[in-house]
């Protein structure tokens, strides 16, 4: 019944690459800003490169019978089978489903009318799949959280939309009811463009060259606690797994001569930092260690697939974010400065691939550690998770944020080995981002001194983090 299900969908969702529409149909998709906000959100997003799109090696879906096995074999399945099979079934069709363009204009004037992405829809009450042809700008999109609704135009008749987050492949997600029904999300379809041929306004060639993508970002309709769980443990093993090739390839630490990188970052610290940097900071103040939880859904959702395409407007790329300008910037420093860990030298396949992307992120703490200050060298030996403060800060924004940072515990009067793990907020709750002081009374906080927003929140949530790993 499922395949003739997927067969008869297939053949409804068939449709051409490309079509041109008179010019009094062309759609309005410029949109104008909102007020900027004072730190960069996740939801604001970079162009995937064509490069990384087409170095794309996901994880096989698990089997599709696994969850009909089950069934078989009498055991109802849980919550987290389903949603793993639905994902798969998804995948299928929008594999097989087309995007369609749209041109307006003549000669000359003949522009890509947007970007078009399909959504594949569950029905619970139904037990039907229907894909979404959503139509959003095309790049660069000017759009901001909290500001004017992104303009988008929904092709599919009978089901209503709304834009929930996101611009780009890594998070552009929306809602869909149908008759009152919500309609859950379990797949995405996406076009990769060509950014050079975008800057010389080539649209046809855009379109022609363009890498589509299927994946699916994080929806509550996929959150399981079973997720969460498997997100944690995976990036633990898989940060546990850099620190053992490193160590078996004998890479040494900058920071402290004579020893080992594996004996320097803890794998905790790395597992960390790959859940804050996919952490917004407005989604953390809002929700607190629910946003962390639900970075953790992806991973263990997702696995080695999750956050491959997370390309901030400042072309970080990948789960770790490594940013590597014209071939000269952050990600090969790494590899020239640390050639016993046989980094990927290619960026857009090292950064998007989260092994590699660990052990690059593993040598360039300990680069940054090597810069600092004996004193906080000396105390990151004795606690490098609560110490891991300042390499962290280094690694979301350079040497200066270290040095404002360990200013701003002075000037809230805590010593290093005085600094503690976050505690129980008093009955007049200090205003956070905060430090936490280690007195006779337990942990207290300390409201951070300002010094730069974005670093100050990149602090906060990784002194949060922390509890989920410890």
């Amino acid at each position: 019944m499922r395949s003739l299900a997927l067969a008869a969908l297939l053949a409804a969702t068939a449709c051409t690459t490309t079509s041109t529409v008179e010019e009094s149909e062309e759609l309005a998709f410029e949109v104008v800003s909102a007020h900027a906000q004072e730190e960069e959100s996740l939801q604001v997003e970079g162009e995937v490169s064509l490069a990384v799109a087409e170095s794309e090696t996901p994880e096989p879906p698990e089997a599709a019978e696994e969850l009909e096995e089950i069934i078989i074999s009498g055991r109802v399945p849980r919550r987290h089978e389903v949603i793993r099979d639905l994902v798969v079934q998804a995948q299928e069709l929008l594999e097989e489903a087309e995007l369609e363009y749209f041109f307006t204009g003549k000669g000359r004037n003949e522009v890509l009318r947007g970007r078009p992405v399909l959504f594949a829809l569950w029905s619970e009450r139904d037990k039907d799949w229907t894909i979404a042809h959503v139509e959003i700008p095309r790049p660069p999109v000017k759009w901001k959280p909290g500001g004017r609704p992104l303009k988008f135009t929904l092709r599919t008749p009978g089901i209503k939309a709304r834009h929930v987050k996101g611009t780009g492949a890594e998070r552009l997600m929306f809602s869909f009811t149908r008759d009152g029904e919500p309609l859950q999300v379990y797949g995405r379809k996406f076009p990769v463009f060509d950014s050079a041929l975008i800057s010389r306004k080539r649209w046809r060639a855009v379109a022609e060259t363009a890498q589509p993508i299927v994946y699916l970002p994080f929806t509550e309709d996929t959150f399981d606690p079973l997720f969460v769980e498997g997100g944690r443990s995976y990036l633990l093993e898989t940060a546990n797994q850099a620190s053992r090739e490193l160590r078996d390839a004998m890479a040494p630490s900058l920071a402290y001569p004579g020893e080992l990188l594996a004996d320097v970052i803890p794998p905790e610290l790395v597992a960390m930092l790959a859940v804050i940097e996919q952490t917004d900071d407005t989604e953390y103040t809002q929700r607190g260690i629910e946003a962390f939880e639900q970075v953790l859904n992806q991973y263990g959702l997702k696995r080695s697939e999750a956050f491959r395409y997370s390309v901030s407007t400042a072309s970080a790329v990948g789960p770790m974010q490594f940013t590597d300008r014209r071939g000269n910037g952050t990600y090969s420093m790494v590899v020239r400065r640390c050639p016993a860990a046989h980094l990927d030298p290619v960026f857009e396949r090292g950064a998007t691939n989260l092994l590699n992307a660990m052990k690059a992120a593993i040598c360039l703490l300990d680069i940054e550690l090597a810069q600092m200050r004996e004193d906080i060298r000396a105390n990151f030996r004795h606690d490098p998770l609560l110490m891991g403060i300042f390499p962290v800060a280094a690694y979301n924004g350079g040497p200066k944020n270290v040095t404002k940072l360990y200013n701003v515990v002075k000037k809230a009067g805590i010593r290093l080995p005085d600094l503690s793990r976050p505690g129980t907020q008093p009955p007049r709750p200090v205003r956070c981002p905060c430090l936490w002081k280690r007195t006779d009374a337990g942990a207290r906080p300390v409201s951070m001194p300002r010094y730069n927003n974005e670093n100050r929140w990149y602090v906060e949530k990784y002194l949060n983090v922390m509890a989920l790993f410890e």
